[in-house]
């Protein structure tokens, strides 16, 4: 479900579970997995790519409708790790987002260092309120840091997805590229930082991206409150609809 490749020291991983990439909790742990894989195999840099035509459609909601508490605890805390393994990597990592981007997978995107988007039609962003949810705290401070406070508030209470080109002119993502170069795109965005001088390049990257770490820490996410507010009549009663819509 994950791909690996590499080329002079950046290691790409892309994402390849069929149809849209949706993060269960497999998916989650091999990329945990993968991201430990590529630093201890000497990778500079990683590019986290999905598509063609979606990043990730974020947590397999299907998958989640049929656990119980205790199931749906586990894969959410699943997912978090996987957005942890991406915000303490050592290395630089750029998103590769060849394709739609909500909910998780704009989660992923915004613990990666650098976001490359497709250009077109495709949306980004943090779509919880639509379907019943509540963006815990950690997550909203990692939108607020990319797009300001106040714009934040308006796409999270909203649960908002906006285009490509929106998402780069409220910084969202910082590159838009066709949807075939993006890869290529990120590679390059890579290949230009470590051509810095590396020790001072990655204790300064460790310094600005202190924030992205702590946004994470559980008593920001409060999993706990998150699981209990899963089976509200209003939550269950969106996702159901989510998943008609859907034809699942």
């Amino acid at each position: 479900m994950i791909e690996r490749s590499q080329h002079e020291g950046i290691h790409e991983l892309r994402l390849a579970r069929a149809p849209v990439n949706a993060l269960d909790p497999e998916l989650c742990a091999l990329l945990v997995e993968s991201v430990a894989a590529a630093v201890a195999d000497g990778a500079r840099g990683i590019v986290l790519s999905g598509g063609p035509g979606a990043f990730s459609a974020g947590l397999d909601v299907p998958h989640l409708l049929a656990l119980d508490a205790a199931g749906v605890r586990a894969a959410w805390q699943g997912f978090i790790d996987a957005a942890r393994a991406l915000a303490q990597s050592p290395v630089p990592v750029a998103a590769a987002l060849n394709g739609h981007a909500p909910a998780g997978g704009c989660v992923l995107a915004l613990c990666c260092d650098y976001r490359v988007m497709a250009e077109g039609d495709y949306r980004i962003g943090l779509n919880e309120t639509q379907v019943g949810l509540v963006a815990p705290e950690g997550i909203q401070r990692l939108m607020r840091r990319v797009v300001g406070p106040h714009r934040a508030e308006r796409l999270l209470v909203a649960g908002e997805m906006v285009d490509a080109q929106r998402a780069l002119q409220i910084g969202l993502v910082d590159e838009l590229a066709a949807i075939a170069d993006v890869p290529q795109r990120a590679h390059a965005w890579l290949a230009r930082l470590l051509a810095l001088p590396r020790k001072p390049m990655l204790a300064t990257r460790a310094i600005a991206r202190a924030e992205v770490i702590d946004a994470l820490q559980p008593g920001l996410l409060d999993l706990d409150r998150f699981v209990a507010s899963w089976n509200d009549p209003d939550t269950q009663s969106a996702l159901r609809a989510l998943l008609a819509k859907l034809g699942k």
